[in-house]
């Protein structure tokens, strides 16, 4: 059988191309899936890889939607192949069915992940230039008269916690972690 996979990072983005190009190329079941590729827990493609069976062929439309690391895609396509599993990416022109589909397969997986890597490298150094200069990134510090104020109500009672957020503009997550700081000095 033909098996499609298509995927997309956000619930906001599209898949119609994706599945226009997989019912093109044959597929006779599609799954899909709004999910980071980046994650390893993606239910429709474990769902996937549980039902191929030895003859069948995976297609995405590119080898992206499949994974994001080379270490990932490597690993896949080396159990395709302990299986007897076929893999196919549309627009990489990719099929590793012959010697130089999988050379070429290997090889842009390589480039995507030195992709990558340089945009970490390249993020990194911008982040330590910066703080060279004395910028320091990351989330402005809260005021603390309004962590105070924020404090006070929450220890009053007479407030919930969406309406002192409302309020002081002190974010939940902070109001909690200093809750949790002030139980923690009690305990001491």
């Amino acid at each position: 059988m033909r098996f499609g996979y298509a995927r997309v990072s956000t619930v906001d983005q599209n898949l119609d191309s994706q599945i226009d190009a997989l019912k093109v190329a044959g597929c006779d079941e599609i799954y899909q899936e709004k999910m980071s590729g980046k994650r390893d827990d993606r239910p429709e493609l474990n769902r996937l890889l549980d039902k191929l069976r030895e003859g069948d062929v995976l297609i995405v439309y590119k080898l992206d939607r499949l994974g994001r690391s080379t270490f990932k895609l490597l690993e896949l396509t080396s159990e395709f192949e302990k299986k007897g599993i076929e893999f196919v990416s549309i627009t990489d022109g990719i099929d590793t069915t012959t010697p130089v589909g999988k050379f070429f397969f290997r090889m842009m997986a390589s480039i995507a992940e030195l992709e990558r890597d340089i945009i970490v490298e390249r993020t990194q150094a911008g982040l330590k230039a910066a703080r060279a200069r004395g910028r320091v990134g990351g989330r402005p510090k809260t005021d603390k008269s309004k962590l105070e104020a924020a404090l006070s109500l929450y220890k009053a009672g007479d407030m919930s916690v969406p309406e002192i957020v409302a309020a002081t503009g002190v974010s939940k997550a902070t109001l909690y972690r200093h809750i949790e700081r002030k139980q923690g000095e009690k305990d001491e």
